[in-house]
């Protein structure tokens, strides 16, 4: 029988992904997918760590007047409301899960304490972050970043509504690249915009291999068993 390729997974899924394509809200199918897809990784001894986007609820200013550091906080509050929607999912196909957060909420979740999120992924707990750093002008990519590498994560899995990076909008152009693989640096020159520019020297300085792909149980399974699909970045 085949073995995972990755021993510890950090999962990035996208807030839009988490929407089922409609741009807002949580779509319950699309969530019992991805809990699904998590509890089987965790069967077979692999630790996943979830960091998740807040786009499905709140994305940028919502108009040029409102301050920017704001307007980073509410986006950040918005992860929270899906970190906390995913752990209802895991748990009720019985998948142990904690949420920490980069802003203390302790009535919802725990502080985000290093040492502790590490213990838990050693026990086969799914640690989902929300709040993104807690930091405003950082994005949720730079979360995710950041707390594969404080992890010693194997791989940055980044889920997305594509099923791999372009050299321009799939959706809108027919005769859009699709890219196999990418060094750290042809993101950040050709401003392809996996990760953003700070998420993606972050991976390159800590040499995290990120794995871009469509989200599905499906194709997180084969990432994770090694299978070649989607957009490879080391």
């Amino acid at each position: 029988m085949a073995k995972p390729m990755y021993k510890r997974v950090l999962l990035k899924i996208s807030g839009e992904a988490l929407s089922g394509g409609t741009g807002f809200g949580i779509n319950n199918d699309v969530l019992k997918d991805i809990s699904l897809g998590i509890k089987e990784l965790i069967d077979v001894g692999v630790e996943v760590a979830v960091v998740v986007g807040g786009g499905n609820f709140w994305r940028g200013r919502t108009n040029k007047g409102m301050d920017r550091t704001t307007a980073d906080y509410i986006g950040m509050l918005a992860t929270v409301m899906n970190a906390m929607a995913l752990q209802d999912s895991l748990e009720n196909i019985e998948v142990p899960t904690r949420v920490q957060t980069g802003i203390e909420m302790r009535q919802v979740a725990e502080p985000y304490i290093r040492r502790r999120a590490v213990r838990h992924l050693e026990k086969g707990r799914v640690v989902i972050f929300g709040a993104g750093t807690g930091n405003p002008y950082f994005s949720t990519d730079t979360a995710a970043a950041l707390r594969a590498a404080e992890m010693e994560a194997d791989v940055i899995l980044l889920a997305k509504n594509v099923d791999a990076v372009y050299d321009k909008d799939p959706k809108t152009n027919s005769n859009a690249r699709k890219f196999e693989n990418l060094t750290y640096m042809e993101v950040i020159n050709k401003e392809l915009k996996v990760m953003d520019s700070t998420a993606t020297s972050l991976c390159m300085d800590n040499k995290i291999t990120i794995k871009v792909f469509e989200l599905s149980t499906e194709n997180i399974i084969k990432v994770v068993y090694g299978e070649n699909i989607g957009t490879t970045v080391e």
